[in-house]
C-alpha cells in the first residue's frame, strides 16, 4: 500500500523536480533512498541502559535496532573490542515514509523554540539531524524516562549535488531554516504585496 508521501513523491515531487532542474527522463529524479537513526552510549553504560537505549530506539522506528560494537580496543576511551557502543535502525519503503511524516509533522515542530533545522549537506545530496532529545518523539513518554537520548538521523538519497538534495527534502516538507538572504526577499516580496 502506497503511503501519503509516496504519492505526494509521484504526483508533486517528480515534476516539480523535473521542471527545476531539466530531468528529460522521471527515473532521473532523485530519491530518498533509506534513513539511518543511530544512537550512542558510553562504553561503560550498563547492560539496563543499553536495553533502554534499544528499546526506545525501536519505538520511534517501528523495528527492532541493531546493537553496534566497537571495531579496536582504546585504552584512553576504557573501549575494549566487540563492546558495545550504540544502536542502529536502518529504514526503507514504507516504513521510510511513515517515519519521515511523524519526524516533520510531529516531532520537528514538537522542539521548543524551533525555527527550522540547518541546511548543510555532506556534497552528495545526502541530509543528516542531530536531534539532542528523543521525547520530541510521541511514541516516548516524557514521564517515564531514565534519561534523554541524543540521536543521529541520516537521510540518504540518490541527488548528485546539494542542491538536488535540498530540494527535494524541502518539496517534501523539512523545514530548512531560512538564510537571511531569503528572509531578506520574503520581506521584500511581502511589502510589495501590500503596497
Amino acid at each position: 500500500m502506497a503511503t501519503v508521501l509516496q504519492k505526494h513523491y509521484t504526483d508533486t515531487v517528480i515534476p516539480e523536480l523535473m521542471k527545476k532542474f531539466g530531468y528529460s527522463n522521471p527515473h532521473q529524479v532523485p530519491a530518498i533512498k533509506k534513513i539511518v537513526i543511530n544512537s550512542g552510549f558510553n562504553a561503560t553504560a550498563d547492560k539496563n541502559h543499553i536495553a533502554y537505549v534499544n528499546q526506545d530506539i525501536a519505538k520511534i522506528a517501528g523495528q527492532n535496532p541493531v546493537t553496534t560494537k566497537a571495531k579496536l580496543s582504546i585504552s584512553n576511551f576504557k573501549l575494549r573490542e566487540e563492546q558495545p557502543i550504540g544502536c542502529k535502525v536502518t529504514l526503507r519503503g514504507a516504513a521510510m515514509y511513515d517515519f519521515l511524516i511523524r519526524l516533520i509533522n510531529v516531532a520537528l515542530p514538537a522542539i521548543r523554540d524551533f525555527r527550522g533545522v540547518p541546511t548543510r549537506f555532506d556534497g552528495k545530496g545526502n541530509y543528516t539531524l542531530g536531534v539532542s532529545d528523543h521525547t520530541i518523539f510521541p511514541e516516548i513518554s516524557a514521564e517515564g524516562t531514565n534519561a534523554t537520548l541524543g540521536m543521529d538521523i541520516c537521510i540518504n538519497t540518490s541527488a548528485n549535488t546539494d542542491e538536488e538534495g535540498r530540494e527535494l527534502l524541502a518539496l517534501f516538507g523539512v523545514p530548512f531554516r531560512k538564510t537571511s538572504a531569503e528572509v531578506e526577499a520574503a520581506e521584500a516580496a511581502a511589502a510589495a504585496a501590500n503596497a
